[in-house]
């Protein structure tokens, strides 16, 4: 009998597709990188998800994350984010923690029973820390390194995080990681050099602030808001689920 994943089971066969019925995935980060994280896997159809984000949605993410919408301006992401997965898959097993991942963090928010975890957050030590919790408990994880101010979708690829270069974020991860003796990491990152901002100030979330009320950390708060496109985040978070899938089937 014909079902929603029929045309994935043609190709992964029907003992994968179980394997990902009853995998567990963590996403870090519900953003524009994890928004897509989180479509590719349950359109490849992992069964259950956990979703840790403390944002909500803001009139500046319509240009580049999912489940942002004029309709869902407000929101809390992971709420948004659940309400999707369900309208795909309503047998899906959701946890959601509208929670902003720091050190220290880790016996809250990480589990045993993940079979993967997915670092899509944007701190430095927020991911240091995340690694380190997922390398001790032997979780697979894969990492984002830097999406914003990229233009080139084709320039991303998967590496070690030792075998990188170019990227800003994975120097400061490649030093980060020797120091705490982690001696590999999954990741997806560009060559590309990052473009620089540019100085409008009528495009400045420092001057014109417009998260939602109730919002705890405010854009103003951040030291550089990056720019972005539509095209680049949803490529990378399309590529973490591709590799999440292959590896938990062993593809």
């Amino acid at each position: 009998m014909l079902h929603e994943f029929s045309r994935t089971e043609l190709i992964i066969g029907k003992e994968n597709m179980e394997k990902l019925r009853n995998s567990k995935v963590a996403i870090f980060g519900v953003g524009g990188v994890g928004s897509f994280v989180v479509e590719g896997l349950v359109r490849s159809g992992i069964g259950k998800f956990v979703l840790i984000d403390d944002d909500s949605i803001c009139l500046t993410n319509l240009n580049r994350q999912l489940h942002a919408t004029k309709k869902t301006i407000g929101k809390p992401k992971v709420d948004a984010m659940k309400d999707r997965i369900l309208e795909i898959n309503p047998k899906a097993e959701i946890a959601t923690y509208q929670e902003f991942y720091l050190p220290g963090q880790g016996e809250k928010l990480i589990f045993d029973d993940y079979d993967y975890i997915v670092d899509a957050i944007d701190t430095v030590t927020g991911k240091l820390d995340l690694v380190v919790n997922a390398k001790n408990r032997n979780i697979k994880i894969i990492s984002s390194m830097g999406a914003g101010n990229k233009l080139d979708p084709t320039a991303f690829e998967v590496s070690d995080i030792y075998n990188t270069s170019v990227c800003p974020l994975a120097k400061v991860m490649r030093r980060e990681l020797k120091r705490r003796e982690i001696s590999s990491l999954k990741v997806v990152y560009s060559k590309e050099i990052p473009i620089k901002p540019t100085g409008n100030e009528d495009a400045s979330c420092a001057v014109g602030c417009i998260c939602p009320s109730g919002t705890t950390r405010k854009c103003t708060t951040k030291h550089q808001i990056p720019g972005s496109i539509s095209f680049v985040p949803s490529v990378v978070g399309l590529i973490i689920a591709g590799e999440v899938v292959k590896d938990l089937i062993k593809l």
